[in-house]
C-alpha cells in the first residue's frame, strides 16, 4: 500500500514548469518531506537510453513505435523509482508522467487515444498521480519565451502541433479537475509560485 504522495509537473513548452517545479522541490525540503525528484521519458538508467532515442532522434520515430517506447520507459520508471519511493513514505515529484503521452503523442502526434488508454491500462492499472498541475500558457507567448535556446525535437516541432497539444491538455485537465489543476502562466513568476504553493500545502498538510 503507498504511502506516500505522487505529484507531477506538466506544461506546453515555454511555460515555465521546470522553474515550479525547481520551487515546488526546495518548499516541500524546506518542510522537512522527503522528497524523490524525477522525470519522464528518463528516472532510471533503462529510460534514460529511452528518452535519448525519443528526443534526439535524427528523424521522426514512428508514431506508435514512440507511444510504446514512452510506456516502456515508464513501466521500468514505476516499478524501480515510483513505487518503492512511495511505498516508503516519500513525495515524488515528477516532470511528466502519461499526461504528456495524451497531450503529445496523442494531441500533437494524433495517435488515437484509444491505443495509449489501452497501454496506460496494461502499464499502470489504476495508477494515477495524486496531483498533477499543468502550467498553461498560450502557444505564441510559450514560444517566445523560448526564445533561441537549443530546443529537443518536441519544441522544435511547428505551432500546430503545439496547439493540439495544449488543447489535448486542456481536455484531460476538463475531464478530471479534481487531479488536474490548472495553472495560468501568463502570471509573474511570484504569482504562479504563490498558485503552486497552494497547492502543494493543500495536499501535502
Amino acid at each position: 500500500m503507498n504511502t506516500g504522495l505522487f505529484i507531477t509537473f506538466e506544461g506546453v513548452d515555454g511555460a515555465g514548469k521546470s522553474t515550479q517545479l525547481d520551487y515546488a522541490v526546495n518548499h516541500l525540503r524546506n518542510q522537512k518531506k522527503n522528497i524523490v525528484q524525477t522525470r519522464e521519458p528518463g528516472g532510471t538508467a533503462f529510460s534514460e537510453k529511452l528518452r535519448d532515442m525519443v528526443l534526439e532522434a535524427k528523424t521522426p520515430l514512428d508514431s506508435d513505435t514512440e507511444v510504446l517506447l514512452m510506456f516502456a520507459a515508464r513501466k521500468e520508471h514505476i516499478v524501480r523509482v515510483i513505487e518503492p519511493a512511495l511505498d516508503s513514505g516519500s513525495i515524488v515529484i515528477c516532470d511528466r508522467f502519461t499526461d504528456a503521452t495524451f497531450a503529445y503523442q496523442g494531441g500533437g502526434s494524433r495517435v488515437q487515444p484509444s491505443r495509449i488508454e489501452t497501454l496506460e491500462t496494461w502499464v499502470q492499472g489504476n495508477f494515477q498521480p495524486d496531483l498533477t498541475l499543468f502550467f498553461d500558457l498560450p502557444i505564441e507567448m510559450a514560444q517566445r519565451r523560448m526564445g533561441q535556446r537549443k530546443k529537443d525535437r518536441f519544441e522544435s516541432e511547428a505551432m500546430d502541433f503545439h496547439e493540439r497539444v495544449r488543447h489535448a491538455y486542456l481536455d484531460r485537465a476538463h475531464k478530471d479537475p479534481e487531479r488536474i489543476k490548472v495553472i495560468d502562466s501568463s502570471r509573474t513568476k511570484g504569482q504562479i509560485r504563490e498558485l503552486v504553493r497552494v497547492e502543494l500545502d493543500r495536499i501535502c498538510s
